[in-house]
């Protein structure tokens, strides 16, 4: 590990690359967005929206099994954005940390 590694990293949590879409319901609307990775802890995606840190998400995403995260399927988060990044052509950069994990009924 690099010093300058050492130094940035805060994350308490591995990431796991993981890209599927993600519905966000923000105070700005309902939008559409990417996950580029997952963690037990939190989340980061890509989306148009505009949004700032201390921003409250709430986030339907299909989650696949294996992540630690839940059993997997359809799961409702409740998150905090801690970041935003600007993103050439993947939209708006964002970093949350989740507050609250739900799993969502299945519908048969």
């Amino acid at each position: 590990m690099t010093q300058r590694t050492a130094n940035t990293e805060r994350r308490s949590r591995q990431r796991v690359p993981v890209r599927v879409p993600v519905e966000l319901r923000h105070p700005s609307g309902d939008h559409q967005g990417m996950t580029r990775d997952l963690s037990s802890t939190g989340i980061f995606l890509y989306s148009e929206a505009g949004m700032k840190a201390g921003s409250k998400l709430e986030l339907v995403i299909m989650l696949p099994p294996g992540l630690g995260l839940a059993p997997g399927g359809w799961t409702l988060c409740e998150a905090t954005v801690v970041r935003v990044e600007e993103s050439t052509g993947k939209g708006v950069g964002i970093a949350a940390t989740f507050d609250r994990i739900a799993r969502l009924p299945e519908i048969v």
